[in-house]
This record gives C-alpha cells, sequence and structure tokens, in this order.
C-alpha cells in the first residue's frame, strides 16, 4: 500500500485523491490534502461538557487533538454486531489551522476519483445532511462513495 506521504505527493490532471472510510455499513471519503496521519489507537481522554459528538482528545507527540466520533456526528446508529473494534482508526486532519481527529470504523484506502464523475450530493430524507457533503461518487453499481465537506463537518 503507497504511504500517505507519497499518495500526498502525485497530482493527476483532473482528480483528486481521497481517503476512504467506513461509517457503519456506508463508504465515505475525504480529501487528502486534509489528511496528516492515520493511527491506529491512542488513549482517548474525556472532555467534561464537550458536545455529544466530541469523544474526547489524544495526545498526539505533545499536541493535544480533540476527537470527533462520526457515528454521533452525523446521527449514525451503530449496528454492534458489525463493528470491529480491532479495525477502528482515528483520522488526523487540519482544517483552517486546527488539526483534529475523526474517528471511523475502518480504513478502506486512497482512491483517485475523476473529479467529472463527482456528482451534487442527493437530498435524502432522513440521511446525512447535504450541507456536510461535496457530493458522491459511484465506486460501483450498488456502492455510492459520500465526499465530506470538511469544513462544514467540523465547524456547522
Amino acid at each position: 500500500m503507497v504511504s500517505l506521504t507519497e499518495a500526498k505527493n502525485t497530482k493527476k490532471q483532473g482528480q483528486m485523491q481521497y481517503v476512504v472510510f467506513n461509517i457503519g455499513q456506508e463508504e465515505y471519503g475525504i480529501e487528502i490534502d486534509y489528511t496528516r496521519e492515520i493511527i491506529k489507537s491512542a488513549q482517548i481522554t474525556n472532555v467534561p461538557n464537550a458536545e455529544k459528538h466530541v469523544l474526547g482528545v489524544i495526545n498526539l507527540r505533545g499536541i493535544i487533538v480533540p476527537v470527533i466520533d462520526l457515528h454521533k456526528r452525523f446521527e449514525i446508529k451503530t449496528d454492534e454486531s458489525l463493528f470491529d473494534e480491532s479495525e477502528s482508526r482515528i483520522i488526523t486532519v487540519e482544517v483552517n489551522d486546527v488539526l483534529l481527529g475523526l474517528q471511523v470504523d475502518r480504513i478502506e484506502g486512497i482512491v483517485w476519483l475523476d473529479l467529472d464523475k463527482i456528482t451534487p450530493a442527493p437530498d435524502v430524507e432522513g440521511g446525512l445532511k447535504q450541507d456536510y457533503l461535496t457530493g458522491v461518487c459511484a465506486r460501483s453499481e450498488e456502492q455510492l462513495l459520500i465526499l465530506l465537506d470538511l469544513e462544514k463537518t467540523i465547524f456547522a
């Protein structure tokens, strides 16, 4: 597998790289340029009176990083029978000079997407708010990759 640094240093015309991960049964993607690193596990310290989607903070080589639970942020129910904690990861991202972690169920990999194949996200009743999305891209006939707008996901 290509390292995150190698992947970020590669550019292709008309394409963009995304880190693909799972939350529940859905696949999501974030632009690789926001991603700093992916960590397997870290001691998360609870923060009293934090918003419900903030799991706590981690110490990442001396830097205190808040960690967001995307299940709670997007109000996605967790099916414990499908969740394998050993595959859970924290993706550290930097958005508008703010460093934070996103806890996800599993990393699927890094993919190139053709920009012309990304379509606006449909408005789905009872689904993830369209405000949090930059679009969707078909990975197969059955699977849509949901592309997150990190600025709105984090700061909205």
